[in-house]
């Protein structure tokens, strides 16, 4: 899963292709045979695990519409610039492809409902008696001025610590709940060698992803809602105090942090060349089914330090573009993704928990049927890294200053660039 590094000039421009109506479309790029009678189905799930739960989703959906083809197109490298720039540019032409995966926040609702790209699924909850399936939080996360824009097909965690169980049995240690707690079992895993944190920063988004989790743990989930609302300010001293809990955080990460991907990182725990690493509970999949792990034994899991009662969600969703060749079959792929049977193919394999509430907790894991536990009792806040809190205008910026404090670890000039970026943006209020 994941997002790739976001480049600046790269996003400026997949904004203006989103927002420029006024220019005359692009003559779509010719069909082949295939294409011109299949339905086009664009995701950045291409990795073998993400593709497997895919695909599962995908087999429920033949066995009930067996006469509809399916044409799977994807950008390798996670959510990131080039996916969307490539819808982007599909839209912008009059060529969209019938269905495609976002984020459920900002990124569907800022990029693409706002300027008019999407089409309202308003009937389609109402007919398939989902208002009341979903839960508001998720509703809201997919909607625009009373419009419904995407199904829900998933509901992800990024606030969890993973750890390896032997070292953490070796030592005597017990996962830690507070920020204090994780400073002094780092401290102690440190002495013995061994790297308390393991981090994978080549792509930006696991970096900003930990300060995520630092930053809710700091504020609180009410008030960490509240700064993207504009309701907390900018001057407020607990962001400051969560660039230094960050800034000691990272004095426990592996040097090579920046030549590793997330999985290399999660990886390290699984191998046990470090202790702990934070990431979503997408690593579950990649855990199980590529590195043959088994969660809940060889791996531990606890909430992220000082985060405990809080869900930081990343909603997976499918939307229809205006403009689809094929509206009726996507429809029909709709209702299928947003079926228990469709979501328990998908979320099966893929770590997540099913967006709806009604799931048989039954069939799943132990590590799902807690988080299914917490997604309904804990304090839900939308992920910042993942672009669901803020557009994607923001988290360029924010995900730049945070790759330049990884290296200079400039607390004063962090802060600046926040702040500096956040007004751009609307975000955030002074004093």
């Amino acid at each position: 899963m994941r997002k790739m590094k976001f480049n600046l000039a790269l996003l400026v421009a997949f904004t203006l292709v989103l927002t420029a109506c006024s220019q005359p479309a692009a003559t779509s790029a010719p069909e082949s045979p295939e294409q011109s009678k299949a339905l086009e189905l664009y995701s950045w799930w291409t990795e073998p695990h993400e593709e497997a739960s895919l695909n599962a989703l995908l087999q429920v959906f033949k066995q009930q519409h067996p006469n509809v083809k399916v044409v799977k197109s994807g950008v390798p490298g996670s959510a990131g610039t080039g996916f969307q720039t490539k819808i982007a540019s599909r839209i912008n032409s009059n060529h969209p492809p019938d269905a495609f995966q976002v984020h459920g926040g900002a990124e569907l609702t800022v990029s693409l409902a706002a300027t008019g790209k999407m089409e309202p699924l308003n009937e389609l909850f109402t007919q398939q008696g989902w208002i009341d399936t979903f839960p508001a939080s998720l509703v809201q996360m997919v909607s625009k001025e009373g419009n419904i824009y995407a199904i829900p097909v998933n509901v992800h965690r990024s606030n969890v610590l993973w750890y390896n169980a032997s070292l953490f049995n070796r030592y005597g240690l017990k996962p830690p709940t507070t920020f204090d707690d994780f400073f002094e079992v780092a401290e102690q895993l440190k002495q013995k060698g061994v790297t308390p944190l393991a981090l994978g920063s080549k792509e930006t988004w696991p970096a900003t992803q930990l300060f995520e989790c630092v930053l809710v743990g700091t504020l609180g989930p009410i008030d960490y809602n509240k700064l993207w609302s504009g309701h907390i300010p900018l001057d407020d001293p607990r962001i400051e105090q969560a660039f230094n809990t960050y800034k000691k955080m990272l004095s426990y990460v592996n040097p090579d942090h920046a030549t590793r991907d997330w999985r290399a990182s999660v990886q390290m725990v699984g191998k046990g060349e470090a202790a702990m690493t934070v990431m979503g509970d997408w690593a579950k999949a990649y855990l199980s089914h590529e590195l043959k792990l088994k969660v809940n034994e060889e791996i531990g899991f606890a909430t992220a330090p000082n985060t405990k009662g809080i869900f930081v969600a990343v909603v997976d969703a499918f939307g229809l573009p205006k403009g689809a060749k094929h509206p009726d079959a996507t429809k029909k792929f709709l209702e299928v993704a947003g079926s228990i049977a469709g979501q328990d193919a998908l979320n099966l394999r893929k770590g997540s928990i099913p967006a709806r509430l009604d799931a048989d907790m039954n069939k799943y894991d132990a590590y799902s049927k807690q988080a299914m536990e917490d997604f309904k009792q804990n304090h839900f806040s939308p992920s910042l890294a993942h672009g669901s809190a803020v557009p994607p205008a923001f988290l360029t910026p924010l995900n730049q200053l945070l790759q330049r404090f990884a290296a200079d670890g400039d607390v004063g000039a962090a802060l600046s660039a926040f702040k500096q970026a956040a007004r751009a943006n609307q975000i955030g209020t002074t004093k």
